[in-house]
């Protein structure tokens, strides 16, 4: 993923500081000059970087310091929240309100991916129970209205275009008249780009702005533009009111620094990232969640939230009721690699637990768990009621039901045992979990209440153990949990 070296880059200068015996003003300085090549490598704008260096060195005043202040922690503070200012604009973007037609208009550049993002835009709200519609305004490529088309049809998303008509002030017009009068809350405009920054891109935008006079005009950014884009941002926000920034590709390995910062250039928020082709990869952008997770220190609520969200409301007490018995079935493994697949992107998931930085899980592997979670699916499938509802391990060590159900599954007996082999160390994992409740949406507290570091240790895979700093690292981050200031970080303690 874009920026997953960056984050491990960052990640180990921190880490290598904490590891030195005494930090003084030489530890500090190389911390800092390793985060600076880090960002500078990830083609974040020099002038930012130099900045996030001076206000880090005036936070951290090693000579002011009494003693027994933690100074690790003080600077790892420092550069988180370093990191977050330099991705916070400091002012909301606008929100859509229900009961009335909320017009967007989408510009950028061609080929960053803006028509794709406008349909998974309108797909995110329509979820929501929102009713939108597409309206193509780009007339300059050819193919945009097909492209538009045929994404807002897969997404059952009402849309406007003309193969005919080549002026798209004036279509973009009639498709918002049109969709006001459907009573459409979310009217999403889709606009022309062009390869390059150039006059009547800039004046189309203006006319089209005039005609539908939108409420939010977003800029969507390619991740992989490098340090063209400060300059590429500032020059649509002198042309049209930029009030929100997209960042696409994000699930690429371009650098993707300079379409972070840009957001300095049009000093307004990102507000999603794109991380994939399919409609559902596209991911809600929250600074300080996202620069935990940068670094490796996870969002509990994030994951929290995923959880609420894919496992249905009726369907959370019985989930519960099974993780306090720790009774744990081929049935309960099937639903919850169920759940997993809901979730969205596997990196994207684990990226949210602390401890697990993008590095983890490389684009490739994604692909390899998620292909592996369908198979072993798919010989479940050729499971009797009894087998998967049995919580007698010994059931299915009767090798004529491993035959049987490979030959059903199309599977080899090997591929059979091997997914047994998992179903046996899930369920050693499950039976450490007697009593650890998954607390309401946002409770951060509610969750530490329930984990100490001893429970959590042997339930967490040996590799993020390590990662986390051992079991000093985790009581370290439960402690965390419990104070407001990191509640309140991960949207706890409103």
């Amino acid at each position: 993923m874009v920026l997953a070296e960056l984050g491990g880059r960052i990640s180990r200068a921190l880490q290598q500081m904490s590891n030195a015996t005494v930090i003084d003003e030489d530890v500090l300085k190389e911390c800092l000059n390793e985060i600076s090549r880090a960002l500078f490598s990830a083609d974040v704008q020099f002038k930012m970087v130099q900045n996030m260096q001076a206000n880090i060195k005036k936070i951290v005043n090693l000579e002011e310091l009494a003693a027994g202040h933690n100074k690790r922690r003080i600077i790892q503070e420092a550069v988180f929240n370093e990191l977050c200012n330099m991705l916070d604009p400091g002012k909301p973007a606008f929100v859509p309100k229900k009961g009335k037609p909320n017009v967007i208009m989408f510009v950028g550049l061609q080929g960053s991916g803006k028509t794709t993002t406008c349909t998974k835009y309108a797909y995110y709200y329509q979820k929501k129970g929102w009713k939108p519609a597409l309206v193509c305004a780009d007339t300059f490529r050819a193919g945009a209205f097909d492209q538009l088309k045929q994404n807002a049809t897969k997404a059952k998303i009402p849309f406007y275009g003309s193969y005919t008509e080549t002026d798209p002030v004036k279509i973009a017009q009639e498709g918002v008249d049109t969709f006001k009068k459907e009573s459409c809350d979310l009217i999403i405009v889709d606009t022309s780009g062009r390869h390059k920054q150039e006059a009547a891109l800039f004046e189309e935008m203006r006319q089209v702005a005039e005609v539908t006079k939108p409420d939010l005009v977003i800029f969507v950014m390619d991740s992989s533009i490098g340090q063209a884009a400060f300059d590429q941002a500032q020059a649509f926000k002198q042309s049209a009111a930029v009030g929100a920034v997209i960042v696409t590709k994000m699930d690429g390995h371009a650098k993707g620094g300079g379409a972070l910062s840009a957001v300095a250039a049009t000093k307004s928020p990102i507000i999603f990232l794109g991380t994939g082709e399919h409609m559902d990869e596209f991911e809600v952008f929250e600074v300080k969640p996202f620069v935990s997770r940068l670094l490796g220190r996870g969002d509990w609520s994030g994951f929290v939230d995923k959880i609420h969200e894919v496992v249905p409301m009726d369907q959370q007490p019985e989930l519960l009721q099974k993780l306090t018995e720790g009774n744990f079935t081929l049935r309960i493994m099937y639903e919850q690699f169920q759940n997993i697949l809901n979730m969205g992107p596997l990196s994207q998931v684990m990226s949210m637990i602390p401890g697990f930085s993008s590095e983890v899980m490389p684009q490739g592997r994604e692909k390899e768990s998620q292909a592996k979670i369908k198979k072993f699916m798919t010989m479940m499938d050729s499971m009797t009621d009894e087998e998967l509802d049995s919580t007698n391990p010994k059931l299915m060590t009767e090798e004529s039901r491993i035959r049987r159900v490979a030959r059903g599954s199309g599977r080899s007996m090997r591929e059979v045992m091997e997914m047994l082999e998992e179903f046996k160390r899930l369920a050693k994992i499950w039976s450490k979990m007697k009593g650890l409740k998954i607390p309401k949406k946002g409770d951060m507290s509610a969750m530490s209440r329930n984990m100490n570091a001893q429970h959590m240790s042997k339930v967490l895979p040996p590799q993020m153990l390590k990662q986390i700093g051992g079991v000093g690292g985790l009581q370290a981050l439960m402690k965390q949990m419990n104070s407001k200031e990191f509640a309140g970080m991960f949207g706890g303690d409103k």
